[in-house]
């Protein structure tokens, strides 16, 4: 059996060389179908830390848990991973009975096109393993429908259409992505109702136990910790649910207990500015004012 060792991936030959596959026709994109004609070969999977280029993976059937990095995950027919570049990543253990659309994209391959910069914006490449994208049948036939074009374009025809016509297949298969995400987290209102209350529960227990007095203002990732999320996918699910992002519901409790403090108990603002978790009162008024349209003493002279 080969050494399994940590790499960087610099190129997306060099991921077909270590996964034993034959080089890519196009340097700067690859999409490999892994299936009953072509098994995943895992005697050649490495351990590899870091990617310098996109990969997406859609998953069309699997028989069992699969292995990324040190945890196992359910991923069952019809789910979608996503990982950016730079990104820390583990191995995936693939069994011969996993097929799959591999897609690794280079960054260059989007240069000269809105898709370059459209794709950064695309919170889900920074989702965890376990916060992948799950397809219902009909979403699977509409990226598949889309794989298969992109299947076509890269590995078996090349002209000077090509790679506007893959870019935009590309966009439209992330477009889809977008929108299946959002499904996602509309039908799984009971779990994301759960992620709400927790999300209350440890903000309201931050600033009634005064740990900002301490640590400061909570930031989103002491909270995606709390929760077991990553940053993206809490700020994402928060939008779905209350119409903000992490950093902004954080912001939202906090002007609340703001006004609680400056209601019922008789603390100086620069007091409350510091038991808060604001270094400097300045900083305090200024994001109050932000969200209130009045400063903290025009909030507190208006009940009295």
């Amino acid at each position: 059996m080969k050494k399994k060792n940590l790499v960087r991936f610099r190129s997306i030959s060099e991921s077909h060389e270590a996964f034993g596959l034959p080089k890519p026709q196009h340097p700067l994109i690859s999409l490999v179908h892994f299936n009953e004609d072509n098994p995943f070969n895992t005697e050649m999977a490495p351990i590899y830390d870091v990617l310098d280029f996109y990969k997406i993976t859609f998953i069309t059937q699997n028989s069992g848990r699969l292995k990324y990095g040190q945890d196992y995950y359910d991923y069952n027919e019809g789910s979608m991973l996503f990982t950016a570049p730079n990104q820390l990543v583990g191995t995936t253990e693939y069994n011969r009975n996993t097929y799959a659309y591999l897609l690794l994209i280079h960054p260059d391959f989007l240069l000269g096109y809105p898709l370059a910069k459209k794709i950064k914006q695309y919170g889900y490449f920074s989702y965890s393993m376990n916060e992948a994208l799950h397809l219902s049948a009909q979403e699977r036939e509409i990226i598949l429908s889309v794989y298969k074009i992109m299947e076509q374009e890269i590995n078996a025809r090349v002209d000077e259409f090509s790679q506007e016509v893959i870019v935009s297949q590309i966009d439209l298969l992330l477009s889809y992505v977008n929108r299946f995400y959002k499904r996602q987290f509309i039908t799984r209102k009971v779990v994301n109702n759960d992620v709400l209350q927790k999300t209350d529960t440890i903000l309201d227990d931050y600033f009634n136990t005064q740990q900002t007095l301490n640590q400061g203002i909570p930031k989103v990732q002491f909270l995606s910790e709390q929760l077991h999320l990553s940053p993206g996918y809490l700020s994402d699910l928060l939008r779905s649910q209350v119409g903000l992002s992490a950093q902004q519901y954080i912001h939202l409790k906090l002007i609340e207990k703001a006004k609680e403090k400056l209601t019922t108990t008789h603390l100086t603002v620069s007091e409350i500015a510091f038991e808060l978790g604001f270094e400097h009162p300045q900083s305090f008024n200024k994001l109050f004012k932000a969200k209130t349209k009045l400063s903290p003493l025009e909030f507190r002279q208006s009940f009295n």
